[in-house]
């Protein structure tokens, strides 16, 4: 039987471990988009594998989050959650920016760094390669490739550090 859908403010870290393993899901499909010229479903997989990331970095650093994520959100199941609790469980492409800036105390700058690609990347699933450089930042498939596969290697790299931390602490 398939596990229902967990959500933050039920079962944090059921979340997280799902969360962690959509991102190493997404970062695969990515790679297998890339080696197959699927340029613009291989960064949409890669977007999405950092939405992860970023929603597991968010979820260990709840109570760092809640002072800037405050208030209540009222969900359509008439559910009514903490603000912080429904951007860490949505991760909307709107404040991925803002959390990524707020992650990046305790994580540090690679979390901004990677939050910008992904958000270049998100950009270019959507309007592909523009020579003039005026819809999207990418005017040639090399800077795509280099930039998916700096996304799924460090969203990698992150969700490894996170995984040693937690065997060892």
């Amino acid at each position: 039987m398939e596990e229902p859908i967990v959500h933050p403010w039920k079962d944090i870290n059921k979340y997280v471990e799902a969360r962690t393993k959509e991102a190493l899901y997404e970062f695969e499909l990515a790679e297998d988009f890339l080696k197959n010229g699927l340029y613009r479903n291989a960064a949409g997989k890669a977007f999405q594998g950092w939405k992860a990331v970023l929603a597991v970095l968010a979820a260990n650093s709840r109570s760092e989050l809640a002072s800037e994520f405050r208030g209540i959100v009222r969900l359509r199941e008439r559910v009514r959650v903490e603000a912080v609790d429904y951007v860490i469980a949505v991760m909307p492409t709107t404040r991925m920016k803002k959390v990524a800036t707020l992650l990046s105390r305790r994580y540090g700058s690679d979390v901004v760094l990677l939050t910008e690609l992904a958000l270049d990347l998100h950009e270019f699933q959507y309007n592909g390669l523009d020579r003039e450089g005026l819809l999207s930042r990418y005017i040639d498939l090399d800077m795509v490739r280099q930039d998916i596969a700096a996304l799924i290697e460090g969203g990698r790299r992150i969700i490894s550090s996170l995984a040693n931390t937690q065997r060892t602490g």
